[in-house]
């Protein structure tokens, strides 16, 4: 095969599948809600299963669903009759993937699930399947065609577990109020850690904070500028954030006002200023500046008082994004 040749089964992979999660979408109904609600309201755990490709699914789901606040284990449904069972409790809620829903080695499972009266959530391509009878919700991951050429690989069903699986948890997390913070308690490590658990009070800067009165002038705050790194903040006696004065303030109005350094710093400064809480998430910070284009921030204290200052390239460097 060419290189276009190929490019163009890779696209019509990506299309199939994209076009079969369109399909489940529309078919999306209330049993989606049931089964978010069976799933919210147990005290229990949710236990995947599947086998094969389901089974590798069914894992992935569990994972999902363990780091966004509801607690799941994968269940192989032939190990679960040789002792695996006993992780299932009656409070629990059993989610089973099978594209066919007449996958035999869910069947000795389902029986004994059954005397232990869990609910049971299936993810199925076919609604009038054996298992789809014997669910208490049905989630319908119906596809037309497998991406895979002879229409046998598991591919576009797959993906369509595989998303139906990530509808359920995100759609879990937000009914229940699952915040970042909560999320950052659960992937405390790496880089993804660093974005979700650092503070703003644990990158500002605290020591010589470049302030001034609103009386000052910009004579003063031209030194302020060019020592301590291109932002001043303009305090009232209370020592609450009046306004800041950038470099770029200074330039603008050195080209209207050529003998400008006596300048009140009042009649220059900005307002209406981005401040951040000092107790804030770092990535925070990070997104409001570069959103409005500014390079540091004022951070203030739980009264409203300036306690420092927070720099872009400081966010950066300490790998926050």
């Amino acid at each position: 095969m060419s290189p276009d040749e190929l490019v163009e089964r890779g696209r019509r992979v990506l299309r199939l599948e994209r076009e079969a999660l369109e399909e489940v979408e529309k078919r999306l109904n209330a049993d989606f809600a049931s089964a978010v609600q069976i799933i919210a309201d147990s005290p229990g755990r949710v236990i995947v299963s599947g086998v094969g490709k389901s089974g590798i699914i069914a894992r992935k789901i569990a994972a999902t669903l363990t780091s966004t606040g509801t607690p799941a284990m994968f269940l192989h449904p032939v190990e679960g009759l040789h002792g695996d069972l006993g992780i299932v409790g009656p409070a629990d809620v059993v989610i089973l993937l099978s594209k066919s829903g007449e996958t035999q080695e869910l069947f000795p499972l389902i029986e004994q699930l059954k005397r232990l009266g869990v609910h049971m959530v299936a993810i199925s391509g076919d609604r009038e399947s054996q298992l789809a009878k014997l669910a208490d919700v049905v989630l319908d991951t119906w596809v037309r065609e497998e991406a895979c050429p002879h229409d046998l690989a598991p591919t576009t069903s797959t993906t369509a577990a595989l998303a139906m699986g990530d509808a359920l948890a995100v759609a879990l997390l937000e009914h229940k109020g699952f915040r970042r913070e909560d999320f950052a308690r659960l992937h405390p490590g790496g880089s993804l850690g660093k974005r979700l658990l650092t503070r703003v009070a644990e990158l500002m800067v605290t020591d010589q904070l470049p302030v001034i009165g609103r009386d000052g002038t910009m004579r003063e705050a031209l030194v302020l500028l060019a020592e301590r790194r291109g932002t001043v903040a303009v305090l009232d006696p209370d020592r609450k954030v009046l306004g800041v004065v950038t470099s770029g303030d200074l330039t603008r109005l050195m080209e209207r006002q050529p003998d400008f350094l006596d300048v009140p710093v009042h009649q220059v400064m900005n307002p209406s200023a981005k401040t951040i809480a000092a107790d804030e998430l770092a990535s925070a910070a990070v997104f409001k500046m570069e959103q409005h284009g500014i390079m540091a921030m004022p951070v203030l204290d739980g009264h409203q008082r300036l306690a420092g200052m927070v720099h872009l390239h400081d966010l950066m460097r300490a790998g926050v994004k």
